[in-house]
């Protein structure tokens, strides 16, 4: 859906949206964004994000001094959750260029994260079985590793029972194998953090999903 959803953002927020596509590797992909914009301050949707038709960017603040990005929050399709995952960023070129390294890419930026108290849109991760998976495999596992970004121990462990509880939407059984599968993943990995860096490797992901729930609903 990158193309229809890449349409539906620029009619919202106007002019020209720059559309960054078929990159290896989230972190790799986030550091291209800061090559090809043209100001310092931006508008960052990943290409699964379906922006609500009604947010008005020139009502949005610019950020102050000292903080690099603003998150909007987003609709979860298969749980109901609405936070700052999948949702619509506000971030700066300059930190994006001096990110450090986390697993959770984005929390490894220099300066203060905000979080917006509205909804920007819905996440429409839950285009396919593995999309599903891996969307509840990667969070959970980060969410059970603890949260990069500060979150409270109660606020993570009721995020993770939501995932894998998830029921609505497309693919929801995926989305929650892959949250159970992703706590047990954390589980195994918490005497070796490095392995921690395969929840940014598309070609490991595909692999883990594949090896447990068949090459047959890898597709898309």
């Amino acid at each position: 859906m990158a193309s229809s959803l890449h349409a539906r953002v620029q009619r919202t927020l106007g002019g020209t949206v720059k559309r960054l596509h078929g990159v290896h590797g989230m972190r790799r992909a986030y550091r291209l964004c800061a090559e090809v914009v043209d100001r310092d301050q931006f508008f960052l949707a990943d290409g699964d994000f379906a922006i609500n038709s009604d947010f008005d960017p020139a009502a949005v603040a610019p950020l102050d001094e000292g903080v690099s990005m603003r998150v909007w929050r987003a609709v979860n399709p298969v749980n109901g959750l609405i936070y700052g995952y999948g949702g619509l960023k506000l971030i700066r070129r300059s930190a994006l260029r001096e990110m450090g390294e986390a697993v959770d890419v984005l929390a490894a930026l220099p300066g203060g994260i905000e979080f917006a108290g509205h909804t920007a849109g819905v996440t429409r991760f839950n285009q396919s079985p593995f999309h599903a998976w891996k969307a509840g495999f990667r969070e959970c596992a980060m969410l059970a590793r603890g949260s990069e970004y500060g979150m409270a121990d109660d606020d993570a462990r009721q995020r993770v029972q939501a995932w894998t509880a998830s029921q609505q939407g497309e693919f929801a059984p995926y989305a929650a194998a892959g949250a159970r599968e992703g706590v047990a993943f954390a589980r195994e990995a918490a005497r070796d953090v490095q392995r921690f860096d395969d929840l940014n490797d598309p070609t490991w992901l595909r692999h883990r999903f594949a090896s447990a729930h068949g090459d047959r609903v890898v597709s898309g």
